[in-house]
C-alpha cells in the first residue's frame, strides 16, 4: 500500500527513535561489553520514550526474546543478544525496529526498521572493505530509486557493486515493505536474476520499503543456528547488513531512519551510554 506524506512524517517518527537506538548501541559496541548489556540499554531507552520494540516477542519456533538483534562477525542477522562479549576486530551488526502508536491506540501505528555493522575497536583493511561496500550498496539504493523505472535497475547496481569487490550477495534474505507492519509487501531483493521478472515491482511516489543488503566476504550460503534464530554464514566468513527504511516521495527518496535533521528531531541520549 502506498502511504502519504502524512503516513511518512509519522513513519519518521518511528524511524528517529530507530536512529537514536542505534546510536545508543554504536556507541556501546566497545570491546568489553556484552550484546546483552546493548540490547538492556536500547530497550530502556524505548520504555522510557513509549516506543513498541518490534523485534521482541515476534513469534518463531521460540519467540524472539529481545529489543535488537546483534549478530557478530560470520553472524548475518538475527543474532540474539546474550553473554557474548565483543572483543578488539569484531564487527558487529545491530538491527532494531520500533513502532509508535497512533493517539488512543494499543496496537495501531507505524513502523521504523534499520540496521548498522559497526567496527570493535581496530578492524582489518578487509573487513572495513565488506563494511564500506555494504553500506555503499545501501546508498545505491537511495541515489538510484528517483531515476529507475523498477527496482530490478537498481538491484542490479546494488549486486554489481558486491560482485565487482569479490564479495556475495545473500539470494534467502530480502528487504520488505514497512508501515502499520514491520513486514509489508513487496519483497525487496538485493539482487537480481531472471528468474525474479515476474516479482519485480514499480518504483512510484508514496513506496516505503526497507532496504538491507547482506553481503558476505565469501558464499552467499546461510544456515540457521540450534537456537531458531541466529542466522551465520555457511563457511564461517564475514557477513556485514546495512539498512534504511526508505520513502520514495516526488522529491527524492526520504530516508526515515537517517540522522536527526533539525534540533527538534535530537533526544538526549546521553544517560543511555554513560
Amino acid at each position: 500500500m502506498l502511504k502519504s506524506a502524512r503516513d511518512m512524517d509519522r513513519m519518521r517518527k518511528a524511524g528517529l527513535y530507530v536512529w537514536h537506538a542505534l546510536y545508543i548501541a554504536g556507541q556501546l559496541a566497545q570491546p568489553g561489553i556484552t550484546t546483552a548489556e546493548i540490547n538492556r540499554r536500547v530497550e530502556q531507552f524505548f520504555e522510557d520514550h513509549h516506543v513498541i520494540p518490534l523485534f521482541k516477542g515476534v513469534p518463531g519456533k521460540v519467540p524472539f526474546p529481545a529489543a535488537c538483534c546483534i549478530s557478530i562477525n560470520e553472524q548475518v542477522v538475527h543474532g540474539i543478544p546474550g553473554d557474548r562479549i565483543l572483543k578488539e576486530g569484531d564487527i558487529v551488526s545491530i538491527d532494531i525496529g520500533s513502532k509508535i502508536l497512533d493517539p488512543g491506540s494499543k496496537n495501531s501505528g507505524w513502523c521504523g526498521d534499520a540496521a548498522r555493522t559497526f567496527a570493535v575497536g581496530k578492524i582489518s583493511a578487509e573487513q572495513q572493505r565488506l563494511m564500506d561496500v555494504t553500506e555503499g550498496m545501501l546508498q545505491i539504493a537511495i541515489q538510484e530509486m528517483p531515476k529507475a523505472e523498477y527496482w530490478s535497475t537498481v538491484a542490479k547496481k546494488m549486486q554489481t557493486l558486491a560482485h565487482k569487490n569479490g564479495f556475495s550477495v545473500i539470494e534467502r534474505l530480502v528487504g520488505h515493505g514497512v508501515g502499520r507492519e514491520m513486514h509489508e509487501n513487496p519483497q525487496v531483493p538485493n539482487y537480481f536474476n531472471q528468474q525474479m521478472t515476474n516479482a519485480d515491482f514499480k518504483l512510484v511516489p508514496g513506496l516505503v520499503i526497507a532496504v538491507e543488503p547482506m553481503v558476505n566476504a565469501g558464499s552467499k550460503k546461510i544456515r540457521t543456528l540450534a537456537d531458531h534464530w541466529t542466522i551465520v554464514t555457511e563457511d564461517r566468513k564475514m557477513s556485514a547488513h546495512f539498512e534504511h527504511t526508505l520513502a520514495l516521495t516526488a522529491a527524492g527518496v526520504r530516508v526515515l531512519t537517517g540522522a536527526p535533521e533539525s534540533e527538534s528531531e535530537k533526544i538526549d541520549v546521553s544517560s543511555y551510554v554513560a
